[in-house]
């Protein structure tokens, strides 16, 4: 890993990263976001892995960007080396062929929602503060604040958030959809292990393509999706192997369309 900022450690078929920035409540600046991309490649990469664990060191799970990273910026730098560069990152950990489990174990704010969205389960322990606090210093949520977190959890959710300034605790966020669980605190962590326990022990392939279908079904990434699959199935048909065969030995392929 090239910032030791981003921890990421494999168990069995779990991987967990961690946010291990404990000083700034977690916050990110550029490097960790490059290597939070490193990171999902890599575990993307180990086909051991059947389901990743997100969470923060400390008592945050992540107070969003650092704005000693981006405050000073201009406003073209800010809109493409800051706000397109997280937003490309964050939609990364969102397609990961693996479920995603956001372990919350603290304060999970701005970007840090936006982080947690990008996970398929969220568990929350009890006295979390969960919000979008960004127009409070006079900007927008930028890495799918006012995208992701609207598909994934509703309008109106988010409108209170963003333009009421409101915070929700763990168990508010349970009751208006935004997390999956509340646990005590302290026990996120253990409580997201013996969760994705479970998930590690369902067939992989169905995994993947169930996260593909439901992605799809919620208008996320509609065009991978589709063409993933396909390609998977046309991958497997006997016409395929025809076809490569055909090529190599520099013939006209002789069609059965096998499924």
């Amino acid at each position: 890993m090239s910032d030791d900022r981003i921890r990421l450690d494999f168990d069995g078929h779990v991987a967990t990263i961690t946010v291990a920035r404990p000083d700034k409540l977690n916050a990110f600046d550029i490097d960790m976001l490059k290597a939070l991309s490193a990171a999902c490649d890599e575990v993307e990469a180990n086909r051991e892995i059947r389901v990743a664990i997100l969470t923060g060191e400390g008592k945050a799970f992540s107070a969003g960007g650092d704005i000693k990273a981006w405050g000073a910026m201009a406003p073209n730098e800010f809109g493409h080396e800051w706000v397109r560069f997280g937003h490309r990152v964050f939609e990364r950990l969102a397609t990961l062929r693996i479920p995603v489990i956001a372990a919350l174990n603290g304060h999970t704010l701005g970007g840090g929602l936006e982080l947690a969205a990008a996970a398929d389960i969220r568990l929350a322990e009890r006295g979390i503060k969960i919000g979008l606090p960004e127009t409070s210093l006079g900007m927008v949520p930028g890495w799918s604040g006012t995208q992701r977190l609207v598909r994934r959890f509703g309008a109106q959710i988010v409108r209170r958030m963003v333009l009421g300034g409101e915070m929700f605790s763990g168990e508010e966020a349970l009751a208006l959809g935004l997390v999956d669980h509340v646990v005590e605190q302290g026990v996120a962590l253990v409580a997201a292990r013996d969760y994705a326990s479970r998930v590690a022990k369902r067939g992989p392939a169905a995994l993947e393509i169930a996260k593909m279908m439901i992605a799809s079904a919620n208008h996320e990434d509609n065009g991978t999706a589709v063409e993933a699959l396909g390609s998977i199935l046309a991958a497997k048909t006997g016409d395929l192997r025809e076809g490569v065969a055909a090529f190599a030995g520099k013939r006209e392929p002789q069609f059965k369309g096998e499924w």
